[in-house]
């Protein structure tokens, strides 16, 4: 059977927000007085948001109740918001947008699985909601990455079977969470160096060269 569906994760494979959760991790951290660098951020790539903060409060001087490390994130999606808010389509890259618009063109569903409850935000900021015909983000899944759950939420609403779509993650837990839901998995960028991910890219513009080599091998 035939790859039908795509479904690109957000954050480092659409678009790169990474700096922005840098920023507003670190403004939340220092106003805690909480050790926080790039190498503890790195920590957080494809973690949902609660996730991350427990990651960071390994280093903090106190104990937080489950209320006050809800205020955390909260103050911290605040600022990050902030950072989103002035997005444009130009934080798109013409690879990605020449990509998107030949997989449309070969008829391909395409979705988007992240973990981010702010997803459907980036999209529409950056004006790419038309060529996804389904979005899942943090705000539809109870589970975060490696969970399945976002993925095969995904697949569903594509009317898809796992089986038949590919998944493109740029993180370790995202290439998991695809292999955990029976998906072929593409890794770009640190994802690449998954032991277990099925295909590797360098560049966004060589998922349609790889979704023709896994039909061709699917017809062997």
């Amino acid at each position: 059977m035939k790859i039908k569906g795509i479904i690109f994760d957000l954050d480092g494979v659409l678009v790169h927000t990474d700096k922005y959760h840098y920023l507003a991790w670190k403004e939340m951290a220092d106003k805690e007085d909480i050790y926080f660098n790039e190498e503890i951020n790195h920590l957080l790539r494809g973690v949902s948001r609660l996730e991350s903060l427990n990651i960071i409060l390994r280093n903090a001087k106190k104990t937080y109740t489950e209320e006050q490390k809800l205020e955390l994130v909260n103050f911290k999606n605040k600022i990050y918001r902030e950072y989103l808010s002035k997005m444009t389509k130009n934080d798109v890259s013409s690879d990605v947008l020449k990509t998107l618009n030949e997989l449309k063109q070969r008829n391909f569903k395409l979705a988007v699985g992240s973990s981010s409850k702010n997803a459907t935000f980036i999209i529409e900021k950056v004006d790419l909601s038309n060529y996804f015909d389904v979005v899942i983000d943090g705000n539809n899944i109870l589970n975060s990455k490696p969970h399945p759950e976002v993925f095969l939420k995904a697949s569903e609403k594509l009317g898809l079977k796992p089986h038949e779509c590919i998944v493109i993650e740029d993180a370790y837990s995202g290439v998991e969470a695809a292999l955990n839901g029976g998906f072929i998995s593409v890794g770009i960028n640190q994802a690449k160096n998954h032991e277990q991910v099925h295909y590797k890219i360098d560049s966004i513009n060589e998922i349609a060269n790889v979704i023709s080599l896994i039909n061709n091998e699917l017809l062997i």
